[in-house]
């Protein structure tokens, strides 16, 4: 029988995804299950998006220029600009999903055995998509007990090798909410600009930001202008991830011709997800309010239930609509599963993530997951009694 690829083999499996079958399974016996584990807001995708998406009048559903339409990127433009953040139409590529955003700025900037450097936990798709390059994912661990705050920086020179090639962060964060502040963001650029390195920053959530601090992107951080490769997302902001619509902005003109060979490869992104996001771009200013005062509530909600049960403790986030939240278990991996595959309360369990999954660090996040309060408040407290629940039943609890 053919061997199949070692690149395949060493791909890790999504912690997001991972457990689906057992959610499934449980959903099959008449259990409830509360999706918590991935970031799929159930607030409605915006209308002028929907109606976009109705009233397609094309005779044909033709390709897309493969950096997507011109339409859509000149209004990115004018969109990004409200973020004072500085950049031509001809900087934005349009890609299928952030995901695909990611995957081609590390085939574009790194060769086999290069690598990067990111704080962790991370988004653990970063891991895959460095594995497709041929590259290293070299992490740097934040403690959950200091808030996940960005690791001195000394630790990240430590790490710096002549096969160093980039840092990548996500700002706010996935998984941890955490929301890199000036001073940090300033550390960060100081060594890209030191070791001359790419910075990827991963921006996907930047409309849900919880200090009243002005917002930071990579591309407000002075004198690394052409060295910043930054990732978006339309999915998240407009509640619209089954588009896969995102975009992958840089002013470094060689890489954006590396860049474009793969989305020439790849012909175009989607069509009527581009047509979509471009009219929600319009979506009025009252519905991104409102969205985000939702996660507002959600998030105070939540973080205050989960830490008045005992052994539990999350860091306040400050951004995105995730936590990690320390659970008094033996095992996170086996608790989420044992939630799954064992245990109801009256008919219903949850669905969380391993934190394991977002550390490539040996046993770090064991008893940690990952929540995404993507349910109304009303949902998310019936999913906290019966983590609440859980807990006391669970066999390996360890208080």
């Amino acid at each position: 029988m053919p061997q199949v690829s070692q690149r395949g083999t060493i791909m890790p499996a999504s912690p997001i995804r991972r457990l689906v079958p057992l959610a499934n399974a449980a959903k099959n016996r008449g259990v409830k299950v509360y999706h918590l584990n991935i970031g799929q807001p159930d607030v409605p995708t915006p209308e002028e998006g929907l109606e976009a998406l109705k009233h397609i009048d094309r005779k044909v559903l033709e390709y897309s220029p493969s950096d997507g339409l011109l339409s859509l990127r000149e209004k990115l433009k004018q969109y990004y600009g409200t973020y004072n953040i500085d950049v031509e139409v001809d900087d934005i590529i349009v890609t299928t999903g952030g995901s695909e955003a990611v995957l081609f700025a590390f085939m574009a900037c790194l060769d086999p055995g290069d690598e990067i450097i990111v704080p962790e936990p991370a988004y653990a798709n970063y891991m895959a998509f460095a594995i497709s390059a041929g590259a290293k994912i070299v992490t740097v661990p934040s403690s959950i007990d200091e808030g996940f705050a960005l690791p001195p920086v000394e630790k990240f020179e430590e790490l710096i090798t002549p096969k160093t090639k980039g840092i990548l962060i996500c700002n706010p964060n996935n998984p941890t909410g955490y929301l890199y502040t000036m001073k940090e963001m300033l550390q960060i650029r100081d060594l890209v600009k030191k070791h001359d390195l790419f910075l990827f920053s991963d921006e996907v959530y930047r409309e849900f930001c919880y200090t009243g601090a002005p917002y930071i992107s990579a591309f407000h951080l002075p004198d690394i202008e052409e060295q910043v490769v930054l990732i978006d997302s339309v999915s998240k902001r407009y509640n619209e991830c089954g588009i896969r619509i995102g975009a992958l902005i840089t002013k470094h003109k060689e890489l954006k011709k590396n860049v474009m060979k793969f989305c020439q490869a790849r012909l175009s992104p989607p069509l009527l997800g581009q047509i979509v996001a471009e009219a929600s771009i319009d979506t009025p200013k009252s519905y991104m309010l409102a969205t985000y005062n939702e996660y507002v509530e959600r998030r105070k909600f939540l973080i205050d239930q989960l830490n008045k049960i005992p052994g539990c403790y999350t860091p306040i986030p400050m951004g995105a609509f995730y936590t990690v939240v320390k659970l008094p278990v033996d095992d996170a991996d086996k608790f989420c599963e044992w939630c799954l595959e064992s245990f109801d309360y009256e008919g219903q369990t949850v669905f969380m993530a391993p934190a394991s999954g977002f550390y490539t660090t040996e046993g770090m996040g064991r008893n940690e997951v990952r929540m995404a309060y993507v349910l109304c408040k009303e949902e998310l407290a019936k999913a906290i009694k019966v983590l609440e629940e859980a807990l006391k039943a669970y066999p390996g609890r360890t208080i």
